[in-house]
C-alpha cells in the first residue's frame, strides 16, 4: 500500500471519528435538563419514577428535594427551578396573594388526603368533650380539617364559607366545645401525635408516611377523594407550553403512572385520574 493510500485512509477515519463525536454532541445538546422542586414523599418518588420515560423523550429530569416548602416557589420565581410539584391550589393561591408570584397551575398529579389520628378514639365522632384538636400552621388546609369535623358532624360552618378560604373562625356551632391549636409546623405533626399530645392530630399524608403512618390504616377519619387540594405542578407565567414541561405533565397524569401512584403508595396517596 502506497504512502499516499494510507494517508487518504488515515484522513477518511478522522473525519468519520469527528462525525461521530459531532452527532453525539449534537444528540447531547438536544436533550433539555429539568429542574424540580419537591418534597421527599411522595413527589421525589413520583418524579424518579417517570425519569426513565422522561429521559427516553429527551428530558433528563434534575428533582431538587426540599425540607422547607416555604422556600420552593421562591426557588421557582427566582429561577432557580424550571417546575415545582409539592403543594395544592390554595396553597398557591394565597402564595401568589401573599408575594404576588407570578406562579400558574399546569394540571394536578395525585391527592395527599389529610387525615385525623388519635390515640384515644377509634372514630371521630366519638371525640369527647372539650377534646383538643391539633392542626398545622399551614393555613389553607383549615378548610380541609374543618370538612372533616362537618363530615363527622362535630362541627357547622357558617353558611356562605368557601372552605378553600376558611379558618376556625368560620364554625358555626360546636356542640362538644372542641378546642383547637393551630400553630405547629406540619412536618412536627406525627411526633404530636406519637407522643400523645392532644385527643386529635391532623396529619398531611405526606408527613405521616415520613412519620411511619399509612393514613389508610391509621386514620380515624380521612379526607375524600373528591377534595379540591390535590398536588399539582407549577410553572412561571409563560412557561406553560415548553416542550420539556409538557412532557412532564403528561408522564404524570398518564394511566400507568395513575395507576402506579394508588398501587405503590396502597391508597396513603391517591391519582387524581
Amino acid at each position: 500500500m502506497s504512502k499516499q493510500h494510507r494517508l487518504i485512509k488515515f484522513i477518511t477515519a478522522a473525519a468519520v471519528l469527528v462525525l461521530g463525536a459531532s452527532t453525539l454532541s449534537t444528540t447531547a445538546e438536544a436533550a433539555t435538563t429539568l429542574k424540580v422542586g419537591a418534597t421527599k414523599t411522595p413527589h421525589s418518588i413520583i418524579l424518579n419514577h417517570v425519569k426513565p420515560q422522561l429521559k427516553k423523550e429527551g428530558v433528563n429530569l434534575k428533582v431538587t428535594v426540599f425540607q422547607d416548602y416555604s422556600l420552593i416557589d421562591k426557588a421557582l420565581v427566582a429561577k432557580n427551578l424550571d417546575v415545582t410539584y409539592f403543594a395544592h391550589k390554595p396553597y398557591l393561591e394565597q402564595e401568589i396573594a401573599k408575594n404576588g408570584y407570578k406562579i400558574v397551575d399546569i394540571g394536578a398529579v395525585h391527592l395527599e388526603p389529610i387525615g385525623a389520628y388519635s390515640k384515644t378514639v377509634k372514630k371521630l365522632a366519638n371525640v369527647k368533650k372539650g377534646a383538643t384538636i391539633l392542626v398545622s400552621n399551614n393555613r389553607p388546609d383549615y378548610g380541609r380539617v374543618l370538612q372533616i369535623l362537618k363530615d363527622a358532624k362535630l362541627i357547622t360552618i357558617k353558611k356562605g364559607t368557601k372552605l378553600t378560604d376558611a379558618d376556625f373562625n368560620d364554625i358555626a356551632s360546636n356542640p362538644k366545645q372542641l378546642k383547637f391549636k393551630y400553630d405547629y409546623d406540619p412536618k412536627l405533626m406525627p411526633e404530636l401525635y406519637k407522643n400523645n399530645e392532644g385527643d386529635v392530630v391532623f396529619i398531611n399524608a405526606n408527613f405521616a408516611v415520613q412519620g411511619g403512618l399509612n393514613p389508610k390504616t391509621d386514620a380515624i377519619a380521612l379526607e375524600k377523594k373528591s377534595s379540591p387540594y390535590a398536588n399539582i405542578l407549577e410553572v412561571r407565567k409563560g412557561d406553560q407550553n415548553k416542550p420539556a414541561i409538557k412532557k412532564l405533565k403528561k408522564a404524570l397524569q398518564s394511566k400507568s403512572t395513575q395507576k402506579w401512584i394508588g398501587k405503590h403508595f396502597k391508597g396513603a396517596v391517591l391519582p387524581v385520574k
